[in-house]
C-alpha cells in the first residue's frame, strides 16, 4: 500500500525533533527575563507551533502505527516529549497564563512516569548524551510545579516539586555513570545534554527557593547550596563541551543539534533565574551574554536545517 505524502511527512518527524521546541521555548523564557519581550513572542510563537505539531504526530503514530510508537518509546529521546511541554508551560505560567501551564502540567505528568520507566529500562552502558533526558524532564516538571505552587500559594504542589528535584538528581547520578564520555569529542550534538541537565537542575532549584517549599530557613539554604553548585558545575560542563567544540569542530547539521541549542539557553536562563533568586548580582551579567550566544546558536541551527531541506540535498529532519 502506497504512503500519501502527508503521512511520510509524519513518518519523517523523530522524537527527537522535541529538542526544537524546547531551544525555542526556552529562549523565549530568557529573552522575557531580560526584557526583550517581542523577540520572546516570537520564539514562544515557534515553541507553540513546533509543539502542536510534533503533539499531532505523537497522537497520529499512536492511532496508526502501535509498533513504532512502542519502539520509541523506548528510547532516551521520547522523553523530549515531557520536556518540551514543561518548558512551554513554564513560559506561559512567566506569561500570565497559569490555567493554560497547569493543563500542560498535567499533561506531562501523566506521561512522564510511562516513558520514563520504559526509557530507564532500556539505559546500556556508552550511551550519547540523551541518557541525560531523564533527568532534564524531571526537573522541568519540578520547575513548572514550582512556578505554579509560587504563583497559587500550594504547598502540596511545592512538595511534589522538591521530591521532582531530588529525583532528578538521583537520575543524573546514576545518567553519568551510563554515559559515554567520548561523546564530548565525537557527539552530533546531544552531548551538551550532560552539561544542560545540571543547569535546568539549577533552575528548579531557582525556582523552588521562592516557593512555599523553600520557606523554611532550613530547605531554603539547602536549596540555595544545591542550586549553586549544580550551576557552577553546568558552567564547568559548558567551557569543556565548548573548548572540546573548538578542538572538533562538528558543522554539518543533524537533528540533535537542538539539543546543543537547549542546553546553551537553559544555562544563560539558569544564570538569570538564580541572580534573581539566590542573590549573585554578576550571574545576571554572564546570563546576558550566555543568552546571546544561545540566539546565534538558534540562529545558526535554524540555517543549517534550511540548507538541509533544499532539493537536491540529503540530510536528517
Amino acid at each position: 500500500m502506497r504512503r500519501s505524502p502527508l503521512r511520510n511527512r509524519w513518518a519523517a518527524l523523530p522524537p527527537a525533533a522535541g529538542g526544537a521546541v524546547m531551544a525555542a521555548g526556552i529562549l523565549s523564557v530568557g529573552l522575557d527575563l531580560t526584557g526583550h519581550s517581542l523577540l520572546s513572542l516570537i520564539a514562544l510563537a515557534v515553541s507553540c507551533a513546533l509543539w502542536l505539531l510534533l503533539a499531532a504526530d505523537f497522537a497520529v503514530r499512536l492511532a496508526t502505527d502501535r509498533r513504532r510508537f512502542r519502539a520509541e518509546a523506548d528510547t532516551p529521546a521520547a522523553l523530549t516529549a515531557v520536556a518540551a511541554t514543561t518548558v512551554l508551560g513554564t513560559r506561559l505560567c512567566q506569561l500570565g497564563r497559569p490555567d493554560a501551564a497547569a493543563a500542560l502540567l498535567v499533561l506531562a505528568a501523566l506521561v512522564w512516569p510511562g516513558l520514563l520507566l520504559s526509557v530507564v529500562r532500556h539505559w546500556r552502558r556508552r550511551m550519547p548524551g540523551v541518557v541525560f533526558l531523564g533527568c532534564v524532564a524531571t526537573q522541568g516538571l519540578a520547575v513548572l510545579a514550582a512556578a505554579l505552587a509560587t504563583v497559587h500559594g500550594l504547598d502540596w504542589l511545592a512538595r511534589a516539586a522538591l521530591a521532582c528535584f531530588c529525583l532528578g538528581v538521583l537520575l543524573y547520578v546514576l545518567a553519568l555513570r551510563h554515559f559515554d564520555f567520548r561523546e564530548v569529542l565525537r557527539g552530533a550534538g546531544d552531548h551538551w545534554v550532560a552539561g544542560g541537565s545540571l543547569a535546568i537542575t539549577a533552575l528548579a532549584g531557582a525556582k523552588l527557593t521562592a516557593s512555599p517549599a523553600g520557606s523554611a530557613a532550613p530547605v531554603h539554604t539547602a536549596l540555595r547550596a544545591a542550586t549553586l553548585t549544580a550551576l557552577g558545575l553546568s558552567l564547568l560542563w559548558y567551557a569543556v563541551l565548548l573548548t572540546a567544540e573548538l578542538r572538533s569542530p562538528r558543522p554539518r547539521y543533524d537533528i540533535r543539534r537542538w539539543s546543543t541549542v537547549f542546553p546553551l539557553g537553559m544555562t544563560a536562563t539558569a544564570c538569570l533565574t538564580t541572580a534573581a533568586a539566590t542573590g549573585p548580582a554578576r550571574l545576571r551579567p554572564l546570563g546576558e551574554v550566555l543568552l546571546w550566544i544561545a540566539v546565534a546558536a538558534w540562529a545558526l541551527t535554524s540555517a543549517a536545517f534550511l540548507l538541509s531541506r533544499r532539493p537536491g540535498r540529503r540530510g536528517p529532519v
